[in-house]
């Protein structure tokens, strides 16, 4: 892949939501990871709380991105 393709993708309307959303989400699941393994102690039981959340929110975030790029029209 050369820089111009990703420099393209990023400025496309209906991926940049999506490259956002998914690297919003990796720090986030990171995150929610930690403070629930810090809570429970189970590092099985925080990853499963992670990736679920993780994915949840990454719909909900995708969607409000493009109602928000709806509105702005």
């Amino acid at each position: 892949m050369t820089i111009n393709f990703i420099r393209a993708m990023v400025r496309n309307n209906r991926v940049r939501p999506i490259i956002k959303a998914v690297s919003w989400r990796i720090f986030a699941m990171i995150i929610t990871g930690v403070v629930v393994y810090v809570y429970t102690g189970e590092i099985k039981k925080s990853g499963e709380i992670s990736v679920v959340a993780g994915i949840i929110l990454t719909l909900v975030y995708y969607l409000h991105e493009r109602f928000w790029m709806w509105a702005r029209k």
